[in-house]
């Protein structure tokens, strides 16, 4: 049963699940975090796995729940909902698995070879059953919070970019001047047909492949707009890093399917294209802005430099015939700033922790889960004697004490065997995190001395990894003082 203190909610996602399936589930277990609020949970008995979520946001549970239901009504794949409880924020959804689009080219090397753009073409072909049957018979009165991607959406969406990228990473700006380009921006881009239906966070992170098929979630935000949007919210996915050469085989290859069902001007559609994949980064790089610098979650800031690379690019494609100087002088001076590249996204983050059993193993604040916990209970504790209780891990006497002991020698070459491998797949997939955290009962003595020794061996292994150690008990009574 999972730890999580907030036991309330798990009590009403036990009741649902009662109520639909007579018995209550073995295990309920908190997913790791995602870029949302929400909280998901596996709930699973020996018959079944499904989801829980949480989230207090009653209209965007509406929105989704709605939304879920037209969509499986059309045959669309999405999660069947299998109940809901919206006084208490909670509902019941089909369980589609952990392999994301994300994970899987991140497990596959990030390499975009003739399968992976398979997978990628099949998910535009969906994209655009979403786009155009999507759209028919939809309530748009239960959209959260817009009912159109329209102006008011796109202003929000260039203040969020103003206030939580421009303003936090330091970029000048004239702000009449901005707000002016803000409303010639999005006027033109409103010169558009807007009459389908637009997903809004339409990116690997939010498909799931199930059963060898693209499955798709977290649509609660979901509005009429136009087709480019989520179209280049896909292919211009930060972290998903997709080569140019392979954006433009993806985006012709979506114009074609999208023209044997809706017959378009095509060079009209890829000169808005850039327009709108402009804004999308604009809105993604506030996203990563009030994450990353002003919540501080550096996972996110690791997306920046991604989308830097890809607003340089896009700069020289937008509409010529768009007066926009101020918006176009910003852009030019985010792609040139000196801080902004000094933030290195192929750096891997390696957070080495010791810790106390007694008080639970400590959050993994990446915000990217998984990594190693290593028990190290199983070893001599020098804890025990009366000469070692007031010394950690670092004191000399405790390491004389543990190069005596053969356990801890078998017991550390095992976990730097086994890290050394992941820091090596790590590197070569180009992922920003890895945790290792070392628990004992008191946190002061083999976990301690565990975390020192592994850290000490991967720092002259892997000089090219940033590896941060960091004890609970030892350092957080030092922050206490």
């Amino acid at each position: 049963m999972t730890n999580n203190t907030n036991q309330d909610q798990i009590v009403h996602l036990q009741n649902l699940y009662f109520n639909i399936f007579g018995s209550n589930p073995t295990d309920v277990r908190m997913m790791p975090p995602s870029g949302s609020y929400r909280e998901y949970y596996r709930m699973t008995d020996e018959n079944r796995s499904i989801i829980g979520v949480f989230n207090k946001d009653r209209k965007e549970n509406i929105a989704f729940l709605y939304y879920s239901k037209h969509f499986k009504s059309l045959g669309l794949n999405v999660p069947e909902i299998l109940a809901e409880d919206l006084d208490n924020h909670v509902y019941l959804q089909q369980d589609l698995g952990d392999i994301t689009l994300f994970s899987y080219l991140s497990n596959n090397g990030a390499e975009y070879n003739e399968n992976l753009k398979n997978i990628y073409k099949n998910v535009l072909e969906h994209l655009i059953d979403f786009q155009i049957k999507g759209i028919d018979g939809l309530d748009l009165t239960k959209s959260y919070p817009r009912a159109a991607f329209d102006k008011q959406s796109m202003l929000w969406d260039c203040s969020y970019f103003k206030y939580y990228f421009l303003k936090l990473a330091k970029i000048p700006f004239d702000e009449q001047l901005l707000e002016n380009d803000f409303q010639t921006f999005t006027e033109y881009l409103l010169t558009e047909d807007c009459n389908y239906f637009l997903y809004r966070d339409f990116q690997s992170r939010n498909i799931m492949l199930h059963n060898d098929n693209p499955f798709f979630i977290d649509y609660q935000g979901g509005r009429k707009g136009a087709l480019q949007y989520d179209v280049a919210s896909l292919l211009y996915d930060a972290k998903a890093d997709i080569p140019q050469e392979v954006r433009h085989d993806l985006l012709t290859h979506y114009i074609q399917k999208l023209n044997e069902k809706l017959p378009i001007d095509e060079q009209k559609f890829r000169t808005m294209f850039s327009g709108y994949a402009m804004i999308r980064l604009m809105q993604a790089m506030g996203a990563y802005g009030f994450r990353g610098f002003y919540e501080r979650k550096e996972h996110f800031l690791q997306s920046i430099p991604f989308a830097v690379r890809d607003m340089a690019y896009l700069i020289p494609t937008i509409d010529r015939n768009i007066q926009i100087p101020e918006l176009q002088r910003v852009w030019t001076s985010l792609i040139e700033s000196i801080e902004l590249k000094k933030i290195n996204s192929s750096r891997l983050k390696l957070n080495v922790r010791s810790f106390s059993y007694r008080k639970g193993i400590p959050p993994d604040t990446s915000g990217h889960g998984g990594g190693f916990v290593f028990d190290c209970r199983l070893l001599h504790n020098p804890g025990r004697y009366e000469k070692y209780v007031n010394l950690t891990g670092k004191d000399q006497e405790v390491k004389d004490f543990f190069k005596e002991q053969s356990d801890i020698k078998e017991f550390l070459h095992l976990c730097k065997q086994l890290v050394s491998k992941s820091v090596k797949t790590y590197l070569k997939r180009r992922f920003s995190h890895l945790t290792v955290f070392f628990g004992c009962t008191g946190g002061q003595h083999r976990s301690v001395y565990c975390a020192e020794q592994l850290t000490e061996f991967l720092k002259v292994q892997f000089p090219e990894v940033d590896i941060q150690l960091f004890h609970t008990e030892q350092d957080n009574n030092n922050l206490a003082k």
